[in-house]
């Protein structure tokens, strides 16, 4: 019979880290991390996305924020990184998958763009909205600004070159600066929803109207 007078038994939880080397509990945790500062930033935004909410969101203990991020900053400076990674592989993707054409390919640009924030707004928030006034974000959001800028710049010339031996390079490089920044403008209205709920109208009108800035460009060598 068992002891009445016996303390109870205490079943002791098997640590979630339980077997799991060293290096892999801390990738583990940042990429818990990384996934709880998404959801919060996406969602309730930048204000909302404190340490203690990110840990708590995670079902971490704040001391392992600290192993693998120096601050918030750091934090969101690696959500944006992942969310802009994830961006260029797709647009890289379409585009090579894009029949040989500016039209083809200038419409895959918009389309991949548009479509990314549009299935998850949270994208939309991290890339467009949030953010402005926290210096490694704006940093960054320039940094990727100038990589779309350079890549159109590149894309635009080698389409001049084919169209007109005049085409100069600097019709090109303002053409593509005009195409970043228009870029960047249309997502956040896109997200804002200031352009109304047809995505497939203000991708077809966002095309023609970003060539004809490309096929202005073209004109220009020759004057």
């Amino acid at each position: 019979m068992p002891d009445e007078d016996a303390p109870p038994t205490r079943t002791v939880k098997p640590s979630r880290w339980a077997g799991i080397p060293a290096d892999e509990r801390t990738r583990d945790r940042r990429v818990l991390l990384i996934a709880a500062a998404f959801d919060l930033f996406g969602t309730e935004g930048d204000a909302a996305t404190s340490v203690r909410a990110v840990c708590r969101s995670a079902d971490l203990n704040a001391r392992y924020f600290y192993e693998s991020f120096v601050d918030r900053d750091e934090l969101l400076g690696a959500v944006y990184d992942e969310v802009a990674v994830e961006l260029a592989d797709r647009l890289g993707t379409a585009l090579l998958a894009a029949p040989d054409s500016p039209a083809a390919r200038t419409r895959a640009g918009i389309d991949t763009v548009l479509r990314f924030i549009t299935d998850d707004p949270r994208r939309a928030r991290v890339l467009f909205t949030e953010g402005r006034g926290n210096p490694v974000l704006a940093d960054r959001r320039r940094v990727a600004r100038q990589a779309l800028v350079e890549g159109t710049a590149a894309m635009g010339q080698e389409e001049l070159g084919r169209r007109s031996a005049a085409a100069s390079a600097s019709a090109a490089a303002v053409a593509a600066t005009l195409f970043g920044g228009a870029m960047e403008e249309l997502a956040e209205a896109w997200t804002d929803g200031r352009l109304g709920d047809d995505l497939d109208q203000v991708i077809d009108d966002a095309t023609e109207l970003s060539l004809a800035i490309f096929e202005r460009a073209r004109t220009l060598g020759h004057h």
